[in-house]
């Protein structure tokens, strides 16, 4: 596998208020590298899954209905296999069916696939594992678990209908078994239709258009977690809080922590500042999009990602060595910022009960 490379930071700090810091990068190994994203291409099309009203009845319908649930509503496994606030489609928006918002049926033909993360060959069961481990801040189910049987069953769905519809396929997706859909789809020995075999390569599937989140220019000037702190008020408290806590009614979370103990821990791809100026570039604020400069997106999620949140899980005592390992990129874990010493050094616990 060839290594990769990505930024890392250089960091200046000033302190006449508590919060001021400026960013530059140069190249760097970073061993948690995992999105390969890709700027938007004008005049893209992408797949469009089928409407859920056409999930079929039966056996293999009940645990396509069961993931999207899951999915949507992540806090009933809360205490079990979740340890935070969020729920799966706070970053995979429109239920996992949105492009360019880490849509799931682009995920599901991307695996099997390496990670360097774990240094591993992936399936979509075990790429799963690592959501609850690190979005979710909590305990990743059992292999061919239901939970991820479900998960895997309601991802194969909303990538093979869509495939079916964009090749003129008629009928209802092929049901496979509980082994099969763990795998994922990025395999030679996938079932498929041979109108869609015909017409798309294994590596074409892989690398659907509006996978992950798009990858937008670098900023004019180096992000800063100052002027993100004014972007935020401007274009996120409201929905997020003054906190970023997100808002809780009855126990049920309808917009989602940013940071602290409910929110996802310093092992989340989305705590690397690139990936979370993609998202939010690409997808806030909420119901709008494109509501944001270039520099705006770049900058807030600088500040968003400056603050304390949970452990990375793979700490065994030593933030520099954790750091070394596998922070080399635009993060901040293990940095002086932000009024904090040493980001990591007070993170709050992994895998919390609600109670706790």
């Amino acid at each position: 596998m060839k290594s990769h490379h990505l930024s890392w930071l250089v960091i200046s700090l000033s302190f006449n208020m508590g919060l001021s810091a400026v960013v530059q990068a140069e190249a760097l190994p970073d061993k948690q590298v995992e999105l390969n994203a890709k700027a938007k291409q004008e005049g893209q099309t992408y797949l469009t899954p089928a409407p859920l009203s056409a999930i079929p009845e039966g056996e293999f319908g009940d645990k396509v209905r069961l993931g999207y649930q899951l999915f949507v509503n992540s806090q009933q496994m809360r205490d079990a296999y979740v340890g935070n606030n969020l729920n799966c489609s706070n970053c995979h928006m429109d239920a996992g069916r949105r492009a360019n918002a880490a849509p799931l049926w682009a995920a599901y033909f991307a695996y099997p696939a390496y990670r360097k993360k774990n240094d591993k060959v992936n399936s979509f069961e075990e790429r799963l594992q690592g959501c609850f481990t690190y979005s979710m801040n909590g305990k990743p189910p059992g292999s061919a678990s239901k939970e991820l049987v479900a998960l895997s069953a309601y991802s194969y769905w909303l990538g093979m209908s869509g495939l079916m519809l964009q090749a003129g396929v008629d009928g209802a997706v092929p049901e496979l078994s509980d082994s099969e859909l763990l795998k994922g789809g990025k395999r030679d020995e996938m079932p498929l239709p041979e109108s869609i075999k015909n017409v798309m390569t294994l590596e074409q599937r892989a690398s659907l258009p509006g996978k992950g989140y798009p990858k937008i220019a670098k900023p004019a000037q180096a992000y800063s977690p100052e002027r993100g702190k004014k972007v935020y008020v401007a274009h996120c408290q409201s929905c997020h809080g003054d906190d970023g806590q997100g808002y809780e009614t009855l126990g049920v979370y309808s917009l989602p922590p940013l940071w602290g103990p409910q929110s996802f821990n310093w092992g989340a791809g989305m705590h690397r500042v690139n990936t979370a100026a993609y998202f939010i570039y690409e997808n806030m604020p909420f119901g709008k999009s494109y509501q944001l400069s270039n520099q705006d997106a770049w900058d807030v999620a600088a500040f968003i990602n400056a603050q304390e949140r949970p452990q990375d899980p793979r700490f065994k005592g030593d933030i520099k060595a954790l750091k070394g390992q596998y922070h080399k990129h635009q993060g901040y874990y293990g940095s002086s910022i932000n009024g904090h010493k040493e980001l990591g050094s007070k993170a709050y616990p992994i895998n919390p009960k609600r109670s706790d």
